[in-house]
Parts: C-alpha cells; structure tokens; sequence
C-alpha cells in the first residue's frame, strides 16, 4: 500500500453535530462515493457573474472550468490508488470517485470518522443514521492547490425544509398561488412558456394522483414536471410529510403561478455532497434554466468553510450563465433556530449570489388582489421570517448604500433578505399533500413564487435575467425602496425590525410584478 503522507485540506475543518449519539464504527470495507471539486482554470469575474452578460455552459467550461491537465492528474491518482472514477465534469469541475472507505483512505482521510444518529430536520421524532467526520480533512500532497473541496464522507443531514404548517382552523386567511399572482401583480399575458424552471429538493417525494387533482381544482392543466434522482437521492412519497410538504409546495406554487413552464424536480440526499451535487446538476441542466429555486437551507455556520464556497461558487456559475437562484431565507426569525437566540442567518440564502426571499403576512382581498395590510412575519411562537447580517460573506458593491447594519462587531457584511413575499401560515398557500387540502407558510413558498415571478419577467422581457440583485438594488437609499416593491414597514423578527426601505425582515420588500417588469424593460 502506498504510504505517501497526506496534508491538510484548507477550510475542511468540521465539528460533530451537537445531537450526535454513538452508532460504532464505520468498516473498512463500506464503501462510499466521494465529490472532488477542484480549482478553476480561471477565476470567474465579478462582472460576468453580476452583469448583464451571460455565457453558455460550454464557454463557462472552456474559460472558468476546470482545466483537462488538472482533471487528469486527479483521476490517474485517484485510479492508481484503486479507486473507480465514476464522473469528470470540466464544467461544474467535479470528479466523483468510488472506493471502499479503506482504499479512499490512501488519498483522503478525516481526523476522525464514525457512525452516530442524529435528529433528522425534515421528520420531526424521527431519527437518522449516517457517518460523521470531525477535524480536518487531508489529501494527497500532489492535490493541494488542484483539489479545492471533498465531500460525501461525512453525510450528516445538512439542511431542513422551510416549510410551516397549520390547521385550517388555524388559519386567519389563506389563498391559492394563483390569488398571490393578483396581489403582486404578476405580468399579464405571460406565464412561463418555453422556460425550465429547476426545483431542489432534499427529500420527499410526488404522491400520485396529486399534481393532476390540484391543478384540476385550479381549473389549469397540469404543468410539465420531470424528475431527475441526483447521487443516492431518490422520489419518495411517504416518508415524510413535511417533506413531502415541501416538495408538493414548490411544484404546485410555480405550477399555478408559472403553469406554462417546465420544471425539473431534482431529488438529493440531504448532505453537503448530496446539497451541492443537485445544484450543480440544475444548473448544468440542458437545456439551461431560466430559475433554479431552493427551499432548504440551515444556519451558514453548520456549514463548513469548504461547503460554504463550493456551494457559493456553484451559484456564481448559475449566474454567469443567466441562471437567477430564488433561496428561501428560513424560517426561524434572527436566531436561525440557534438555541442560545444569538444572530444567524440562513444558507445557501446567505451567499450574495442567492435571491433570498423572506416573509411577510399578508391581509388582502383574495377576488381583486387589493391588500388591506401587509406586516413582517412573525408568529411569536418561534416562527418567523429569517433575516439578518451574514458572519461569512462580506457585503457586495450592491448592497453598500441600503443601510445594512455593520456584521457582528466584523464590518460591513451581507444583509439576507434581498425580497420577500407572503410566507405566515396563519395567511398561507391553499396546497394539496397526499390527497389533502393543506394551509402551508414558510419562507419556502416564497422563494417558487418568486422563481415563478422570474420566468414570466423574463419571458415578457426576452432574456435571461440571471443574478437579479444589482438591478434589483440600483436606486435602493437608507429608507428608500426602489420602484418595483412594495415597502414593508412593520413587525420584527427578533433582533431587526421592519424600517422604510431595506431591513433585515423583508429586505427591498415585496414585489409589484408589473412596475417591475417595466423597471428592468428600462434598463
């Protein structure tokens, strides 16, 4: 067996899940399929990934990929070390390779690797078992500098649904998406044809029979809806239902507000790798998509500094290539569900490359679209609209003028929402799971409602329209929200209150679909 020391893989630092429970060892002999990602050839510009230019997947591979030589020198050692190389993507610079735990261990190594339980995020009382790592990670010497990121030893669940539900009882107010497109005064005479619109899920799956007794409830035609299993990821009704929630939430948000658009459910193993590998594999999708929506996410520093930047610079490849990412911001008020209340935000919401949607609740007239009252959501029961100041990202050209507050004692940093939309299940979204009629909040419908928004913008206006936050902002001042939104002035999330122009609960606010669309017809 090859000796070779192995070095440190910088950012791969991990600590154990703090609800972990002992479940013994992981054998030698299991084996596991690892994601190496590795540099760029080039380093992508901001302008590219911010501007108006797009490229297609080809030029992003040819310009900013991988390069060949690098991908060549990690397969050949990856094979000389008995490992099956199983993909190399130049374009999203991923080499999947497959091995026994003990051959892997000749290239990669955790400090330590065992099996624990650990409560999962989508299924309340229900508990799950998988590997865990913690400390560093350390690679072959001949890797470093070439691979940037590793991941798939460690499988712990990495994010929950944004999804609340309620009883109806419960419920002050509710309405279909389809009532939510006359509040926010959707573009008329569009509604998503010809565009893809790619849906991550981390979990669930499609109970039969539901999309086509929704829809038909709705008096529309079921929407174009494919299912692509990404890695171990799998459709699975069932299982879950708060998964299954999510799921039928997304597809049934943008079926009803973009009904001429084809969606493309990705389906992953609710993981770093399984998290990344699905965003890679949407945004890499032929054709490319107009929107890729995200409802799951978790507090950015469960993350580790590897996950944060391999996932973050997937999105800069979606926006290059005229690919806008709606995130849902959470679901938790300021803490991110932190037990000790301090501060967090939401990731991948938290990435200045995400379109993160926040919540409000919403009071309006359902027939006319005529809104009585709109407030920050807040249910003062632990659930409210996530929000807040990134500790991780520090805060883009474009948001230097709104008034975000200065990050945790460490400057200025990213402020998360960017947008907002109804979300407080006690206003929520008419939806049907397993054959139920269901009330749904969350931040989660908020981020397909806007997926839905982006396609029939983009579709009235011709073009992609990639990453919308520089536009969206330009003429955004300390209490001043640009045309387009309406401002949301009242209510809190915990730490941040709702103030004129952008806050930390509603970001620009929410969206005039119309004025909006002439706004970016002018730009």
């Amino acid at each position: 067996m090859d000796n070779t020391p192995l070095i440190p893989l910088r950012g791969s630092e991990r600590s154990a899940h703090a609800d972990a429970r002992s479940a013994g060892a992981v054998s030698d002999s299991e084996r596991i399929d690892v994601t190496l990602v590795l540099r760029r050839r080039n380093e992508i510009p901001d302008a590219l990934v911010e501007g108006p230019e797009t490229i297609t997947r080809e030029e992003l591979a040819a310009r900013y990929g991988a390069d060949p030589a690098d991908i060549d020198m990690v397969k050949r050692s990856a094979e000389q070390h008995g490992l099956t190389v199983t993909e190399a993507d130049p374009a999203s610079r991923r080499v999947k390779v497959s091995g026994t735990l003990g051959q892997l261990r000749s290239v990669v190594q955790a400090d330590s690797l065992t099996k624990v339980t650990t409560p999962d995020p989508a299924h309340e009382g229900r508990v799950l078992e998988h590997r865990q790592r913690t400390g560093d990670l350390r690679i072959l010497p001949e890797w470093d500098g070439v691979v940037t990121g590793v991941t798939g030893l460690d499988n712990r669940p990495q994010a929950r649904p944004h999804i609340q539900r309620i009883e109806a009882h419960a419920a002050h107010m509710s309405y279909s998406p389809v009532d939510l497109g006359k509040v926010y005064r959707f573009p008329p005479a569009t509604d998503g044809s010809g565009h893809t619109i790619g849906v991550v899920e981390l979990g669930g799956g499609i109970p039969e029979g539901d999309l086509d007794a929704y829809f038909a409830e709705l008096g529309i035609p079921t929407p174009t809806v494919d299912v692509v299993e990404v890695g171990a990821g799998s459709n699975t009704p069932g299982v879950s239902l708060r998964a299954d929630g999510e799921v039928m939430l997304d597809i049934e948000v943008i079926g009803a507000l973009a009904p001429g658009a084809r969606q493309v459910v990705y389906f992953a193993e609710n993981s770093a790798q399984g998290f990344t590998d699905a965003i890679s594999t949407a945004v890499f999708a032929q054709p490319t998509p107009t929107v890729v929506s995200i409802s799951w996410g978790m507090s950015e520093d469960s993350w580790t500094a590897q996950g944060r930047a391999i996932l973050d610079a997937a999105l800069a490849d979606a926006a290059a290539m005229g690919v806008t990412v709606c995130v849902a911001a959470g679901d938790d008020g300021s803490s991110d569900g932190d037990p000790t209340g301090q501060a967090h935000t939401d990731f991948p919401a938290s990435s200045p490359r995400a379109l993160a949607c926040g919540g409000t609740r919403l009071d309006a007239d359902a027939a006319t679209g005529a809104v009585n009252s709109e407030t920050v959501w807040n249910d003062h029961n632990g659930s409210a609209s996530g929000g807040g100041v990134s500790r991780m990202f520090e805060q883009p050209v474009w948001q230097a003028n709104v008034g975000v507050p200065d990050g945790n004692g460490q400057g200025r940093r990213r402020g998360v929402p960017d947008v907002s939309a109804n979300a407080s299940p006690t206003s929520g979204y008419r939806v049907l799971i397993r054959g139920q009629d269901q009330i749904i909040g969350g931040t989660s419908a908020v981020a397909p409602l806007w997926a839905a928004l982006t396609v029939r913008l983009s579709e009235a206006l011709g073009r992609p329209l990639g990453m919308l936050q520089p536009v969206l902002y330009a003429g955004a001042a300390p209490g001043v929200s640009p045309d387009g939104f309406r401002d949301i002035v009242q209510g809190d999330i915990g730490d941040f209150a709702a103030t004129p122009g952008w806050d930390a609960c509603t970001g620009l606010g929410v969206p005039d679909g119309q004025a909006l669309l002439a706004r970016l017809a002018s730009v």
